[in-house]
């Protein structure tokens, strides 16, 4: 993938991410992505354990935003460095609802081909 084709998908997932669209998210998605997450307890694969782990965030922080401090592309990889703001209202991680505001830093590692997350 080109650069510029690398940074229309990742504003693509920006967008998913900040509309808390599942669907789109998910779509940007290989259909056998490997996903990483505490919020999966491990790996998941796929894109349905995935929008699992997506849809468990947005309920957590339903009033989530998400700021790029940096995006970072090499070939094939990109690194974004994301500040994640929001109140934890839906609980997360089998813990309750704090109903407290939360500041998270976040680091995505990804993979890309044929214009989607891999």
């Amino acid at each position: 993938m080109t650069r510029a084709a690398i940074i229309s998908l990742i504003d693509r997932w920006q967008k998913a991410i900040a509309d808390h669209d599942v669907a789109a998210l998910v779509a940007l998605y290989a259909s056998d992505c490997v996903v990483e997450s505490p919020l999966a307890a491990g790996t998941v694969q796929g894109r349905d354990p995935n929008a699992k782990v997506y849809r468990a965030f947005f309920e957590a922080f339903a009033d989530m935003s998400v700021t790029v401090d940096e995006l970072l592309i090499d070939g094939d990889r990109v690194v974004q460095i994301v500040t994640v703001k929001g109140t934890n209202t839906g609980g997360l991680m089998g813990m309750a609802p704090s109903g407290k505001p939360a500041t998270l830093p976040i680091v995505f590692f990804m993979k890309v081909a044929d214009d989607q997350v891999v």
